[in-house]
């Protein structure tokens, strides 16, 4: 992990900063039912099935509206461009939901909560792998 990746980790690991992300970059409008109060970091290690350990950069959840609908932002730094980043991206999501069912931490009703997940990239040429799975 190069050094301005452990730098970046740092500074999302205050919910401030993971506030000024979402209110700066996120252009939709449901952003504005989030209780920013409530911003917790949890973990982001997770064993997959075949127990192979795998992490993500840095995780949160939120409070979304009254409901209490928790919503998971999955932080991933990049410095370079993976062709395949939308598929680790699902695959992390799939890890969360899995430690979410785990532990026993879903809603009454048993839905997934929905995720948002973010690559900062900070490479030195423009992105150009597919953003989602159907590219």
């Amino acid at each position: 992990m190069a050094d301005h990746d452990h730098s970046y980790k740092l500074l999302f690991s205050h919910a401030e900063m993971v506030r000024d992300l979402l209110e700066g970059f996120v252009k939709e409008p449901w952003l504005r039912q989030l209780d920013y109060g409530s911003l917790e970091k949890v973990g982001s290690s997770y064993v997959s099935d075949d127990l192979r350990e795998r992490s993500d950069d840095v995780v949160w959840r939120v409070r979304w509206g009254e409901d209490w609908i928790y919503v998971y932002l999955l932080l991933e730094f990049q410095s370079k461009v993976d062709r395949y980043m939308a598929l680790r991206i699902q695959t992390y999501t799939g890890l969360l939901y899995q430690d979410l069912v785990r532990a026993d931490q879903l809603p009454a009703d048993g839905r997934l909560p929905p995720v948002l997940s973010i690559v900062l990239y900070n490479g030195a040429s423009q992105w150009s792998a597919p953003e989602d799975l159907q590219h």
